[in-house]
């Protein structure tokens, strides 16, 4: 159990990472070095081990490539651009509405059925955004609202339900009997050509986006890479042999947590009051819609040995 909380803590540590990464380079920049470096290190890895093939990209290609544009260049192009006007505890917090928008996606279009419970799971998780999402930090106040939503919010939130999307493809290729490095690698690399030729684009280069020092945007970045890209996905893998993914889905809602005391601790981020009273009442609705459905499945939960 402590490894679950291990990987989460970690992976909190890369909204952290994240922030400081956008003090010094553009957002879309960031997710293309990113991403350009996650995905040659594990293509190496995977040549280096006789387990490369083109085979994916020659027969799969327009999955490969709309997991790459939801999964990679909009998830994280939206989330980070969302980052820079948001603190890195609410970023990651609203980014925890991805349980929620993916079984609404499953409810009205795969014709997935949900309990009486789990629907009522999903109303109070929705209801305990409000106060997050009414409190309006310093940052938002430059850019346009829509309601009680601010651009930023909204951008994450669409980060979250581009990665939902996201991973309806990579569930296919899965089933077609691709290996997750694999796929992700690919993936990878069509997000990181999407993001720089976004940036390329739209953001200034003169002669990168690197708007402040250089030295701790490389930091950051390899931080980023090391920690979610390398140790946090291998690490899920394995902690998967011993949790159902329901349970991994549900202990995930910490990493907002984890992210907000990284946040206090690196960067002096203050979570406001609603922060943790949306965070009470999301989890009292995670846990219902959890409970209801580990028990639907049978599901058991076995300490890793």
């Amino acid at each position: 159990m402590a490894l679950v909380f291990l990987m989460y803590a970690a992976f909190g540590s890369v909204f952290t990472a994240a922030k400081i990464c956008l003090d010094h380079c553009l957002p879309f920049f960031m997710v293309g070095s990113r991403m350009l470096i996650a995905a040659s290190l594990i293509l190496v890895f995977l040549g280096l081990r006789g387990r490369l093939s083109f085979r994916l990209l020659k027969q799969h290609a327009f999955e490969v490539v709309m997991l790459g544009v939801f999964n990679i260049y909009l998830t994280n192009g939206l989330e980070f651009w969302g980052m820079q006007f948001l603190t890195s505890s609410k970023t990651s917090f609203i980014y925890s509405l991805s349980p929620f928008i993916a079984a609404l996606i499953s409810f009205f279009f795969l014709g997935e059925r949900l309990s009486k419970v789990q629907w009522v799971g999903l109303v109070i998780g929705f209801f305990g955004f409000l106060p997050i999402f009414v409190h309006t930090g310093s940052g938002e106040f430059s850019l346009e609202s829509f309601g009680v939503f601010s651009l930023a919010e909204l951008a994450v939130m669409g980060a979250a339900t581009a990665a939902t999307l996201g991973w309806m493809f990579m569930k296919k290729l899965m089933l077609k009997g691709y290996s997750p490095l694999e796929v992700n690698a690919w993936s990878m690399l069509v997000g990181a050509f999407l993001s720089l030729a976004h940036s390329w684009v739209v953001e200034p280069w003169d002669p990168v986006p690197v708007t402040g020092s250089t030295v701790t945007f490389i930091q950051a970045t390899l931080w980023m890479v090391i920690v979610s890209n390398l140790f946090c996905y291998n690490l899920y893998g394995y902690l998967l042999r011993s949790f159902s993914v329901t349970f991994m889905s549900f202990a995930g809602f910490s990493t907002a947590f984890f992210a907000a005391l990284w946040g206090a601790m690196a960067i002096g981020e203050v979570p406001s009051r609603e922060f943790f009273l949306s965070g009470i009442v999301v989890f009292c609705g995670l846990f219902l819609f959890y409970r209801d459905e580990m028990i639907k499945h049978g599901i058991r939960i076995r300490s890793v040995s």
